[in-house]
């Protein structure tokens, strides 16, 4: 596959470990325990059995206050408003549920807190959708709460960018600051088992170098699992979002950079294949006869006058990534997204050198020393 890498990217590899601003230490780590997989004890599915589960005694009386609505199907906006509603039965019901939920998330943060690859990590971004409601905040910080009563000095904090955006922001983070120099914004793509997101990513470099102020210009979204189509399929009606946001940033004006930088679920190989993790998506996309970043430089050759370059990286790994400007407090630090299941990724912050600072620091002692062996030798 040595062909496919240099064919999709000159710059970087797919799915590195070293990438400009941090250090990849892991992702995508399937902790288990006697029940199965540990992420699955802090999904977006665990939660909702937890709701289900402090329904029941008051079903059981006739007094649930969500009725006949399946716990899976009450929406996050509907149990934000229950939280701060006059009936406080139902929320004591969810507050129950947030509670249980935080201990799960705690539990479960803590066993990758003891790992080695999360070692040292002093802060963790919660992203994800589950974090997009107000129980998502608060569970977040009950679990915080919960491990520094254990005596873990972490603290965590729910993702800045909305989770559909941060997919999105964070793929700049896999490009060479060079590429942005000639332009002010990228494509990205964020891949998932319901829906293909693309959009536009403004860098927003003249308001702040370190792409803090970066935001989507416009993005598209397919919910693919409505249509099932097959991989062929899920690709072409990429490659078409994709045409449709090229023309329509031309249109704009944006200096849009040869570049598409992609978040997909799994394991992903250099040369841009797929090892494993990725069996939610339409087809098969882990065959070795499949290469995403190679069918999307096939279809797009050309952005603008340059050659196209794609790099894709594991989408719980990109959704971090857009946390990479506002984690610069801290050296080591991590993110987990709660979803279908629990995305995580452990990075370290890349520093610039200290050679350079400290030679600069010898070449002033230097002079120090001169000057003083000069007036010594001026009183001599």
């Amino acid at each position: 596959m040595a062909d496919d890498v240099i064919t999709t990217t000159g710059i970087a590899r797919h799915g590195a470990t070293r990438l400009p601003s941090v250090d990849i230490d892991s992702f995508n780590i399937e902790l288990k325990d006697e029940d199965g997989f540990l992420g699955d004890r802090a999904s977006k599915g665990a939660f909702r059995k937890i709701l289900e589960h402090w329904r029941k005694p008051l079903r059981k009386s006739g007094e649930d206050p969500f009725g006949d609505e399946p716990s899976d199907k009450i929406s996050k906006k509907t149990l934000d408003a229950i939280l701060v509603s006059d009936d406080t039965e139902a929320s004591a019901v969810v507050h129950s549920a947030i509670e249980d939920f935080a201990q799960e998330l705690a539990y479960v943060t803590r066993r990758f807190l003891k790992t080695k690859a999360w070692a040292k990590t002093e802060c963790i971004v919660v992203g994800g959708g589950f974090r997009d409601s107000r129980l998502g905040e608060l569970a977040i910080a009950r679990a915080e709460i919960i491990l520094k009563d254990e005596g873990f000095g972490v603290d965590m904090v729910p993702i800045r960018y909305h989770p559909d955006e941060a997919g999105l922001i964070g793929a700049l983070h896999l490009a060479p600051s060079w590429i942005f120099e000639a332009h002010d914004s990228v494509l990205a793509v964020d891949i998932g088992g319901t829906n293909i997101r693309c959009g536009v990513v403004e860098t927003g470099r003249k308001k702040a170098e370190d792409l803090s102020k970066a935001s989507v210009w416009k993005s598209d979204l397919w919910r693919h699992a409505d249509d099932e189509p097959t991989r062929e399929g899920a690709v072409k009606g990429l490659v078409k979002m994709l045409k449709g946001l090229i023309e329509e940033a031309d249109t704009e004006g944006l200096r849009l950079a040869p570049f598409i930088g992609i978040a997909c679920p799994g394991v992903i190989n250099e040369d841009g294949s797929i090892e494993k993790g990725a069996q939610n998506l339409p087809g098969n996309w882990e065959s070795s006869k499949f290469n995403l970043p190679v069918s999307l430089v096939e279809a797009i050759p050309l952005i603008g006058e340059h050659d196209t370059t794609v790099l894709m990286h594991n989408d719980g790994v990109v959704q971090g990534l857009s946390e990479v400007p506002f984690m610069q407090h801290v050296t080591r630090w991590g993110v987990l997204t709660i979803g279908t299941g629990l995305g995580n990724a452990r990075f370290t912050n890349r520093h610039k050198e200290n050679g350079k600072k400290g030679g600069g620091e010898h070449k002033d002692d230097e002079k120090a020393e001169d000057k003083k062996a000069a007036k010594k030798k001026a009183k001599d």
